[in-house]
């Protein structure tokens, strides 16, 4: 039966929509929902009898000129195909390959893709950060070399698009509230907008690096951390700490995991300081550097190291437990707390799936170096006591400051505390006044990754890729970018 190219047929438009949909690519969230919105018989939002309207001319002008300013190519949205479809409708040139039920289709599925995707993309993010992040450090590979897991390196819980949003979305599209849907998916954050202010007079080489920052600035915590009055941020390439408060900022260097033990991008909270805390060393850590020295008890000694059986938890004598014995997993190896402990005196714990934490240091000279990816994935704070103080309540008392003060080895500032000193047993090496401090209200944290980043002075820094992460997200906006 010869088919009329000018004839739209219902059951043959609807078929083609739906095999566009099975085929497409791109945004899995935004095709999963075109897939259930069409198969369920949801109604055209771009096309109808009639063709095309000027909702759709709308929309392609918002998308041309938004997409040359945050650094977008056009082709990725179908634009030339949409205008040529647009075009085949006004001016009816059909035919039976081409006809006009197989063009509505197709230019109502481009259209809806195009204006999906970018109200997406702009409100939660063009790339998903655990697909890229959480793929990209090899942990585990089988004889054959092929990578069979992967570390574990980004845990930050991001909105993502739920059912509800695509349906504002479509409501928007179908009463011609399209601009001002758009306009508000766009991020509001200072950061975002210098940078895409940046993005207008920067050479090409300047633009990977903007481009991938303004993609960070999309993904947004459901915690809203730096929105809060009070938080602790670390920027993992600037290896530096921000404490932000109502009406201070307590800024410090921070050491953070070398290229091979990366720290984890996270958001938590900060629950309670303990003060001359015991390290349980890591078993990557006994494996690697300490059983070695297994049966040598003069090693242990040395680092105030002290093995326990992990089922019993009973101290076991260091010369009774060999190297092999160690690597087994079946026993613990902790470093007694105070003086000289890998961790400092003071380590600030919060909730997270990496066993990562803020601590002081025993081996402080490591803030003097640029670059200061040096830890199995801990960060090291300069300032240990100041973030403390920062972390308790409002005007702490002061014979608790000096009693922290005593504990970890600093000069007391009370007469209280001085007298305390003057009267203390002198063989008591670490005075242990107080072993633990609770955070309340708990301190919302932030372990990020920017290049470049608004500290909260409001100056724009620029720091090295020290992970490489710019380059790995980078390539999943390929199919974005120019």
């Amino acid at each position: 039966m010869k088919v009329d190219a000018y004839s739209l047929n219902v059951q043959s438009f609807q078929e083609a929509l739906e095999d566009y949909c099975k085929k497409g690519n791109g945004n899995k969230l935004v095709n999963s929902f075109m897939n259930r919105y069409y198969e369920n018989g949801g109604t055209p939002v771009w096309v109808d009898h009639w063709g095309v309207d000027d909702r759709a001319d709308s929309l392609l002008a918002i998308l041309e000129s938004e997409l040359a300013e945050i650094g977008f190519r056009t082709s990725a949205f179908h634009i030339a195909e949409i205008k040529a479809d647009m075009d085949k409708i006004r001016t009816l040139t059909f035919d039976q390959h081409d006809n006009v039920s197989q063009v509505m289709a197709r230019l109502e599925y481009n259209l809806n893709k195009a204006y999906l995707t970018y109200a997406v993309g702009q409100r939660y993010g063009f790339v998903n950060p655990s697909s890229v992040l959480n793929r990209y450090d090899a942990r585990d590979k089988d004889s054959t070399g092929r990578v069979i897991a992967y570390r574990h390196l980004y845990d930050v819980d991001i909105e993502s698009p739920t059912d509800s949003f695509f349906h504002v979305a479509m409501a928007c599209a179908t009463t011609n509230g399209i601009g001002a849907f758009l306009r508000q998916m766009e991020p509001k954050t200072e950061l975002y907008g210098r940078l895409r202010q940046m993005l207008r007079s920067a050479n090409k080489s300047e633009c990977q690096k903007i481009l991938v920052n303004m993609e960070r600035s999309r993904w947004r915590d459901k915690k809203h951390v730096q929105e809060q009055q009070k938080y602790v941020v670390v920027n993992v390439p600037a290896f530096h700490l921000w404490a932000v408060g109502p009406d201070s900022v307590v800024d410090m260097r921070a050491a953070c995991g070398a290229l091979k033990t990366k720290t984890p991008l996270l958001s938590s909270e900060i629950s309670y300081m303990q003060v001359n805390p015991e390290w349980v060393i890591p078993m990557s850590i006994i494996r690697d550097d300490v059983a070695r020295n297994g049966g040598d008890p003069y090693y242990f000694s040395r680092h105030r190291y002290y093995i326990s059986d992990r089922k019993t938890g009973k101290r076991v004598s260091p010369a009774a437990v060999s190297a092999a014995m160690l690597r087994s997993g079946n026993y613990r190896v902790t470093q007694e707390g105070g003086a000289g402990n890998a961790l400092g005196r003071i380590i600030f714990r919060f909730p997270n799936n990496f066993s990562v934490f803020l601590h002081d240091t025993s081996s402080p000279g490591v803030f003097q170096r640029d670059n200061r990816g040096v830890s199995h994935g801990c960060v090291r704070v300069q300032r240990p006591f100041d973030l403390a103080v920062f972390l308790m309540e409002k005007d702490p008392d002061e014979w608790l400051l000096d009693k922290l003060r005593i504990s970890m080895g600093m000069k007391p500032e009370t007469e209280q505390g001085r007298e305390y000193l003057d009267q203390m047993d002198p063989s008591v090496k670490t005075p242990q006044l107080v072993k633990t401090i609770n955070v309340s209200p708990r301190v919302p944290i932030l372990i990020t990754y920017y290049t470049i980043f608004q500290t909260p002075d409001g100056s724009l820094q620029h720091y090295s890729d020290v992970y490489g992460y710019d380059d790995a997200i980078s390539e999943s906006l390929k199919p974005y970018i120019e």
